[in-house]
């Protein structure tokens, strides 16, 4: 039984998510308010052949368009592997950046979190986070629950969480990641980037699932 998602089992999944609707992958991207080819089998591995993934903000409008959730999108993928989605805890935005609920390598600790059902990322300490505010608007509003990795790899372009020493945490798009800095850009143009020495961070984290 190997319940970890593959690229082929992403794929797999929006193609049963748009059948199940009667539509076609090309139907279902017009229905998410995507350009129409954004599910199509020729945009699945780039021009060299590597697989290229789906984005966040694609599957997120697909399911909001379908009314799915995330155990529903890949149902057909958990029933087939006889395994069920695991719970990871969901901690709110406000609540990250209080004293004891992250230990030092940006794991959550303690008891008492509500939980929601996922599919297994292969990261037994991936959790969900709840926004607060309007700071990451348009791309995350107040109430969407994203979900972080803490053993996912992290390059520029990448949307991370971090949590500063002083407890702030942090929903930012990655700049430049340095030895001695890190350049964290806003969502909202209202709302300042960052620039911060490696040594304010407590840890940073990828982002790598959006329940919106």
């Amino acid at each position: 039984m190997n319940p970890m998602l593959t690229h082929a089992d992403v794929w797999d999944a929006i193609d049963a998510l748009a059948e199940r609707n009667g539509l076609s992958a090309s139907g279902l991207a017009r229905r998410s308010g995507l350009d129409p080819t954004t599910f199509n089998r020729s945009k699945r591995t780039t021009r060299g052949g590597r697989p290229r993934w789906p984005s966040t903000e694609s599957i997120s409008k697909a399911m909001a368009a379908t009314g799915s959730g995330v155990s529903g999108l890949f149902a057909d993928h958990l029933r087939r592997e006889g395994a069920p989605a695991r719970t990871i805890p969901v901690i709110g935005h406000a609540q990250a950046g209080g004293n004891g609920y992250f230990d030092d390598a940006g794991y959550p600790v303690g008891a008492g979190w509500d939980e929601v059902a996922f599919p297994d990322l292969g990261d037994p300490n991936a959790y969900a986070l709840e926004i607060a505010g309007d700071s990451m608007e348009p791309v995350y509003r107040d109430g969407d629950v994203v979900v972080v990795s803490p053993a996912a790899s992290l390059r520029r372009g990448d949307r991370v969480v971090a949590r500063t020493r002083e407890g702030e945490v942090l929903a930012k798009w990655l700049g430049r990641l340095s030895a001695r800095r890190v350049d964290l850009r806003s969502f909202n143009p209202e709302h300042e980037d960052r620039v911060l020495d490696r040594e304010e961070l407590d840890w940073i984290a990828r982002i790598v699932w959006a329940s919106q």
